[in-house]
C-alpha cells in the first residue's frame, strides 16, 4: 500500500531530471567539486582527460553532472556537451590570479552560445589549500 502511495506521489510530484555541465580550466577544481557533491568527502583525484560524469540525487532532482576536462587541448571538444544542458557550472581556481582572464574569455565564449542561452549559469569560485 505504501509503494501505492509513493508511485502515485512520484507521478503528481514527480522526480525532475537535470543535465548539468560543469567546466573550467585545468585545475580549477571540478571534479573534486563533483565527488564532493555525489559522496559527500574530499576525494584524491587526478587530471580528467575526457570526463566523468555522476547522478546526484537532491530531494526530488536527479542531476546528471558532466565534468569535463579543462586543459586547453581539449577544450574545443566543450561544445560537444552543450545539447540539452540545463545548468552550467564554470569553476574558477581564484589563487590562480594569473589565469583568471582565460578563465573569463572561455566562460564568455560559452555564454555566446546559442544552445546554452537557456542555461541557468552558477560561477564557482574555488580557492585551493
Amino acid at each position: 500500500m505504501g509503494n501505492l502511495f509513493a508511485k502515485l506521489f512520484d507521478g503528481l510530484f514527480g522526480k525532475r531530471e537535470m543535465r548539468i555541465l560543469m567546466v573550467g580550466l585545468d585545475a580549477a577544481g571540478k571534479t573534486t567539486i563533483l565527488y564532493k557533491l555525489k559522496l559527500g568527502e574530499i576525494v584524491t583525484t587526478i587530471p580528467t582527460i575526457g570526463f566523468n560524469v555522476e547522478t546526484v540525487e537532491y530531494k526530488n532532482i536527479s542531476f546528471t553532472v558532466w565534468d569535463v576536462g579543462g586543459q586547453d587541448k581539449i577544450r574545443p571538444l566543450w561544445r560537444h556537451y552543450f545539447q540539452n544542458t540545463q545548468g552550467l557550472i564554470f569553476v574558477v581556481d581564484s589563487n590562480d590570479r594569473e589565469r583568471v582572464g582565460e578563465a573569463r574569455e572561455e566562460l564568455m565564449r560559452m555564454l555566446n552560445e546559442d544552445e546554452l542561452r537557456d542555461a541557468v549559469l552558477l560561477l564557482c569560485m574555488c580557492a585551493s589549500l
